[in-house]
């Protein structure tokens, strides 16, 4: 699925106007999509009664086409109309011919009864009444009309599903801004592609879920192929995971070293030793501080170890050449989860990263807060290396606040993946991923069972484990973090609220993802 702006969208549609796509003819195939969704999702289920709210753009266009569908298909449909449009509109000429009800509801001061009997008798709500170029604040009487259709719909008896078209009325789908007024939607369907205000907040808690229907764009349109952020899908994800063949030996799946852990936070390296197996790493080995070395062990018996010099369990200077001499064997190296920001630790990683022959970086955690601390670090790190930041860690590596950041999450992991000459896996809600040559990848998750310390280190043990495995470093971040999300809501669902879940069970969920994922695969 393709994320783009607003603009983006709109040169696309015209361009696939020109190349003889008509408007009439996207307009169809997103009514046709927008009505086959709804009859698969609710047809079986609910009782077949919709109303659509009836703006005077192409939402309200799309709207109208997919009702007549669903009239075909035995529906009952009404449409209320919230802007006039046309007597002679072909769509409402078209929508009443197949036997549905238009109400006008497009005056806030007149009787409302019509409008709240309308939604009280529907199972479905379909949302057409704005689209994604309206700019907030709202103007009457619209605001008025859509303030008033949520009261009514929080005060029936039984509330019907409601479907937005494309995005939610009253939500800017460039900024993710939204007016008092929104219709807040169980489920969006947006045409095409994603537009990216829908995944910024406050915009993402009106969303509901999201899918996607085709809008008969023209094969290798210029404009469609020029848009590089992509939304990581289900079916990507299984189709780039490492192959396990039949005649597979530990060697086949690569060596991981994760250099991790300190006195204070040695459970990060466990959690991140045993992602990297759990992904299916041939074999890791952990390089710890000798001083939590004893305590460790027993907890990844599959591993080897490199007891690393160390003061008071941090990881000294001293521990560089150890590092050297392990580098024959590791095609993915981790360092950072729970290494502690002692000086000597960061004269440490000043010294591996200069190192010659390593494997594929991942730094995360305390590695990233230590890097920060470098003279011109993003010259002395290996080009294509991959940073695990949260807002916090980036806005150290950046200068920029943690808002700054936040406001404009995809433009800013670009901005410093080609800059520093790095991937970027921009945590948070919307995980970003941005390649250096160009090219981003955004996660469709925003899941409070993630936000859990520890929960970072298991994400890049499993990044480790995938490049270990011979991935290349952009897709294994990008594969890694949406198995991380699905681990996550496993993992919520087993403990019955995402509150209960701990780091150590997302990683335990990791073998029910690849399963999964296998499964599509079969």
């Amino acid at each position: 699925m393709k994320y783009l702006s607003v603009q983006e969208m709109v040169a696309i549609e015209k361009a696939a106007n020109r190349f003889g796509q008509t408007y009439a003819a996207m307009m169809e195939a997103a009514g046709k999509g927008l009505a086959e969704v709804i009859e698969r999702r609710y047809g079986p289920a609910k009782e077949k009664s919709i109303l659509a709210l009836v703006g005077s753009g192409n939402n309200g266009g799309d709207a109208l086409v997919a009702l007549s569908y669903l009239l075909e298909w035995g529906w009952k449909a009404s449409a209320a109309l919230f802007r006039a449009r046309d007597s002679l509109d072909k769509l409402i000429q078209r929508f009443l011919a197949g036997g549905g009800e238009l109400v006008d509801c497009s005056d806030p001061e007149k009787d409302s009864t019509a409008l709240k009997e309308l939604i009280g008798n529907s199972s479905i709500i379909l949302d057409g009444v704005l689209g994604t170029g309206i700019h907030l604040p709202l103007r009457p009487p619209l605001d008025r009309l859509l303030g008033m259709t949520g009261e009514f719909l929080n005060t029936v008896e039984e509330k019907p599903v409601v479907v937005a078209v494309d995005c939610p009325s009253g939500l800017d789908c460039d900024t993710g801004e939204v007016s008092p007024s929104c219709i807040k939607a169980d489920l969006t369907v947006t045409m095409a592609a994603i537009k990216q205000g829908l995944l910024k907040f406050p915009a993402y808690n009106y969303v509901g879920e999201l899918e996607l229907v085709d809008i008969g764009l023209p094969d290798n349109l210029p404009e469609w192929e020029g848009i590089t952020r992509e939304v990581i899908e289900r079916d990507w994800v299984r189709d780039v995971l490492p192959v396990r063949p039949l005649d597979a030996h530990k060697g086949t799946f690569g060596t991981s070293l994760i250099v991790a852990g300190s006195l204070p936070y040695p459970g990060a390296a466990i959690l991140a030793g045993v992602s990297a197996y759990r992904i299916g790493t041939g074999l890791v080995t952990m390089a710890v501080p000798k001083e939590i070395y004893s305590g460790l062990i027993k907890t990844i018996p599959e591993a080897t170890w490199i007891i690393l010099e160390d003061l008071s369990g941090r990881i000294t200077e001293n521990a560089v050449q150890q590092i050297k001499d392990a580098l024959g064997r590791p095609a993915a190296c981790l360092i950072g989860p729970g290494l502690s920001q002692a000086d000597t630790t960061a004269r440490f990683l000043e010294g591996v990263i200069e190192l010659e022959n390593l494997p594929s970086l991942i730094l995360d955690a305390d590695g990233l807060r230590l890097l920060s601390r470098l003279e011109n670090w993003p010259r002395k790190l290996p080009s294509g290396s991959v940073l695990t930041p949260h807002p916090g860690e980036m806005a150290v590596l950046t200068g920029l606040s943690v808002d700054e950041i936040q406001a404009d999450r995809v433009g800013i992991a670009e901005h410093y993946a080609r800059d520093w000459d790095q991937i970027l896996l921009l945590k948070g809600a919307h995980t970003v991923i941005a390649s250096p040559g160009g090219g981003s990848r955004i996660l469709l998750s925003a899941d409070p069972a993630l936000a859990r310390a520890g929960s970072g280190d298991v994400l890049a043990g499993i990044i480790c484990g995938l490049i270990a495995q011979g991935m290349d470093p952009s897709t294994a971040a990008a594969s890694g973090a949406w198995v991380h999300a699905r681990a996550g809501r496993l993992a919520a669902a087993q403990a019955g609220t995402p509150a209960a879940v701990l780091a150590g069970d997302i990683s335990r969920a990791l073998g029910q993802v690849l399963a999964e994922l296998q499964k599509g695969k079969d």
